[in-house]
């Protein structure tokens, strides 16, 4: 563990092939996920990958689920505070979610995803094509470009219509998702 601000813990250390890796976490909702990436980029990262999990909507995603964002929509919240209006969309750095895909050969879907600092829409509200909700993507992948940080997102389905990921399942897929963006950050 390289530290503990804010309450989050952060993890620096090298990879099998040897080259250096921080994992961070960044709290919850947009406004925590942003500072904690402004504080990354002061320390120098170039390139982030979010791995967290989302809500998915019933007929359009299945619980346990790895979702590889292709686009996010903005539903309100902080990622306005980064140029995003709601109903803008903001989309992954292309060969940062490249990589991701040809590392998980099959195991994610591209989707498109709407993201909020808040509770989740009623699902009327929300157009066909998003697939989940998230609370992090769209302020992360609006704000990383201003600090210089290619950013993508690995979305992990854990909930749909009230029916939860349980937690061995859920540790699973995080790993999955994990040695993915390690090896295309590297």
């Amino acid at each position: 563990m390289s530290n503990h601000a804010r309450g989050l813990w952060g993890y620096w250390g090298q990879t099998p092939s040897g080259t250096e890796l921080t994992v961070q976490s960044t709290g919850m909702g947009g406004p925590s996920a942003a500072l904690v990436l402004a504080d990354l980029a002061e320390l120098g990262v170039e390139r982030a990958v979010r791995i967290g999990t989302c809500t998915g909507y019933p007929g359009r995603s299945e619980l346990g689920e790895l979702l590889s964002v292709e686009e996010v929509l903005a539903l309100g919240g902080s990622a306005m505070a980064f140029g995003l209006d709601v109903g803008d969309t903001a989309l992954p750095d292309p060969p940062l979610r490249a990589g991701l895909e040809a590392r998980l050969d099959g195991e994610a879907r591209g989707a498109i995803v709407a993201s909020l600092d808040s509770t989740d829409p009623e699902t009327g509200g929300v157009p066909e094509l998003i697939a989940a909700v998230d609370m992090q993507t769209a302020a992360l992948l609006a704000r990383g470009p201003q600090l210089g940080i290619a950013a993508a997102a690995l979305l992990i389905v854990s909930e749909v219509d009230g029916e939860r990921l349980d937690d061995e399942q859920l540790e699973a897929a995080a790993k999955s998702a994990g040695r993915a963006a390690a090896e295309t950050l590297n």
